[in-house]
């Protein structure tokens, strides 16, 4: 499939191929859909094997982004960018400032956030060049690093999916293999640790690993044993596509609940997982609260009003639950049918206004 027939597929709104030989940038900015608002989403800098592979992910994680902020009922649309190359070599302030002039050039139809490979620091110098920015820690009204919120969302999620499909009120006992401890990650496994859950834990930084050794007790695996870890959850909280033909014969879980976002390699991996009887939570609903948290910037930023809207992931997931029983739909299909609907009334009611 080419990458014209990609974008029509999926009924993309705008893409930006950003170039500047003299700065080494090459970046793509993807605009998905802004029925409800502009395209919101981070700027993910990553060493990508090919300019396809690049597509590829920053066409996902927009169309992401638009189901994400219509679940949540947020005044956004779904947008993204990828920074193409690695970060420990060529980023410099003045790739992120040329990057700020193209995001600019959008005028406010895509606002930039963090992601992999782009901290607060980074955000400050991509403000230099453009307004269309949200999240940058240590300046006025921020909302300040968003993983805790995003792991506080996959928290509610995990309780309402323990209630609804286990029949437990606590999460005391149950287990977790959790797929990457880094900031999210990290933040979830505190969570549950405090609750009394058993935890197993893999990352490919050893430093890492250490920080959860130093304040819990987990059992470590390779990357590559997590998927064969009998448990209660398996929560990917790292890289995406993690779910697919090889690793799904080797789940020996319940219930799939993580901060990882586009988990699924494809839409027949959703399907699978159904057949094979593990309850699939969709990774966009339970790890909305990032953006959420951010959401909370345009009101004027109040921690408790963020978080309480965040808190509501737990009704959402109860609601996908019912009705994946109800409709005998997989819990992926229920979820795009629930922000499809939001979305729906959301142009219808732009058309009235015309």
């Amino acid at each position: 499939m080419s990458s014209l027939e990609k974008l029509n597929q999926k009924d993309f709104e705008e893409v930006v191929f950003c170039n500047d030989e003299s700065v080494d940038l090459k970046a793509i900015i993807s605009v998905h859909n802004t029925v409800l608002g502009p395209g919101t989403g981070g700027v993910r800098f990553y060493d990508y094997q090919t300019e396809e592979d690049a597509l590829n992910d920053v066409l996902r994680l927009s169309r992401g982004m638009t189901y994400k902020s219509a679940i949540s009922r947020l005044p956004f649309g779904g947008g993204k960018s990828v920074i193409i190359g690695d970060p420990a070599k060529i980023k410099t302030e003045e790739l992120l400032e040329r990057f700020g002039d193209f995001v600019n050039t959008l005028k406010g139809r895509y606002i930039c956030a963090k992601d992999v490979g782009v901290d607060s620091k980074d955000l400050r110098v991509v403000s230099r060049k453009t307004k269309h920015i949200l999240g940058v820690e240590g300046t006025k009204n921020s909302s300040g690093n968003p993983s805790p919120a995003t792991a506080f969302g996959v928290l509610q999620a995990i309780r309402a999916l323990a209630k609804e499909l286990l029949g437990r009120s606590h999460l005391d006992g149950l287990s977790f293999a959790i797929q990457g401890v880094g900031s999210v990650g990290y933040d979830l496994a505190q969570s549950l640790h405090a609750e009394g859950a058993k935890l197993t834990i893999c990352d490919v930084s050893r430093d890492a690993l250490n920080r959860c050794l130093d304040k819990m007790s987990p059992k470590v695996v390779s990357p590559e044993a997590i998927y064969d870890v009998k448990c209660d959850f398996f929560s990917p909280c790292a890289m995406g596509v993690v779910i697919n033909s090889q690793t799904l014969p080797r789940l020996k879980c319940k219930i799939i609940a993580g901060a990882a976002n586009n988990q699924l390699a494809t839409a027949q991996d959703g399907y699978e997982i159904e057949n094979k009887g593990i309850f699939y939570a969709p990774d966009y609903v339970i790890n909305a609260g990032g953006i959420i948290n951010i959401a909370e910037e345009l009101l004027g930023y109040d921690k408790k009003r963020a978080y309480d809207h965040v808190a509501h992931i737990y009704q959402t997931m109860i609601e996908i639950i019912h009705r994946s029983k109800k409709e005998k739909k997989p819990p992926f299909v229920i979820a795009d049918i629930l922000a499809e609907e939001i979305i729906e009334k959301g142009r219808k009611s732009k058309a009235k206004a015309i």
